[in-house]
């Protein structure tokens, strides 16, 4: 069921289902995706005892910013804390916490600065955390050219495509980043809607430029950023999880495992891209099933 609920910043949008006093899960969708990405998920969840949310981000769907002045940021900082929010808000002390891109990324930073509300994480493609200081530092060029996208958004004529292209430049991402996954027209007719947001540009082009350092992030979250630029571990229990034709993120991210100094497997998932769990459903539930039976 489809619901709100007011933060100190945002009306969240966001699906629950399950019984309200069961194990609560809170899974997060990456960009340029949405709550669909867990349609498969969570009926293997709920049908384990979980209470699962999966809400909408800042930028997509029916959420939205409560004041015209708040900073359309889309900073790791300001996803954690939205994450946060949501769970006080929502009045859950503890939560397994599940996600990947930027959902795994509020998923990571909540789990690394405020690890007694994660009972335990589930983050597609590791250490999800950005290392902002050494954002500008080149990589490989076979690393670079994946991030075409990226730099595409640090100009105004990127604003100006995504803004006038939004379904076709995001419909392209999903080719390349998941190339053995067939999906039609209406699978992605159902998360494209969320792109209809009205500041879905805005936050998109703030979070590709702030984590190269390109604009100031919002000033609420500086003390977040800077407990962040330190790399904290990861030290609750954590399932990893890499698809292995990601299209961003290719296998070999072993060096961020040591960020996990907990209870920690990674797991390879075969014929998996970058949106791992609406592509392999089956394997994303076990893991989160699997991480939160490890606390019990």
């Amino acid at each position: 069921m489809l619901k709100k609920i007011a933060t100190d910043l945002l009306d969240i949008a966001y699906d629950e289902q399950g019984e309200t006093d069961g194990w609560p899960v809170v899974l997060l969708h990456g960009f340029p995706y949405d709550i669909h990405a867990y349609e498969d998920v969570a009926p293997r969840l709920i049908s384990q005892g979980a209470r699962v949310i999966t809400p909408f981000l800042r930028g997509y769907g029916p959420t939205r910013f409560l004041a015209s002045t708040t900073l359309r940021s889309g900073q790791q900082a300001a996803l954690g804390s939205d994450l946060l929010s949501l769970l006080d808000a929502l009045q859950i002390e503890q939560a397994v916490l599940g996600g990947y891109d930027w959902g795994g990324r509020a998923a990571c930073v909540v789990a690394a600065l405020y690890p007694s509300r994660a009972r335990g994480l589930v983050s597609v493609n590791g250490y999800n955390i950005q290392n902002i200081a050494t954002a500008m530092r080149p990589a490989s060029p076979e690393k670079e050219h994946r991030m075409w996208y990226q730099y595409y958004l640090h100009g105004e004529r990127g604003r100006a495509g995504l803004t006038e292209n939004r379904r076709a430049f995001c419909r392209l991402l999903w080719s390349l980043w998941s190339p053995t996954w067939r999906f039609d027209d209406d699978t992605f007719a159902c998360s494209a809607a969320a792109f209809d947001n009205p500041d879905f540009v805005d936050v998109v082009v703030h979070s590709y430029r702030h984590r190269f350092g390109l604009v100031d992030g919002d000033p609420q979250f500086d003390d977040m950023e800077s407990r962040l630029s330190s790399m904290p571990s990861i030290t609750v229990p954590t399932i990893t999880l890499e698809g292995d034709t990601d299209g961003v993120a290719p296998l070999g991210r072993q060096a961020d495992f040591k960020r996990f100094t907990g209870r920690h497997e990674n797991r390879v998932v075969p014929n998996a891209g970058h949106n791992l769990p609406q592509e392999a459903p089956e394997a994303f539930a076990a893991a989160v099933l699997d991480v939160n039976a490890w606390v019990d």
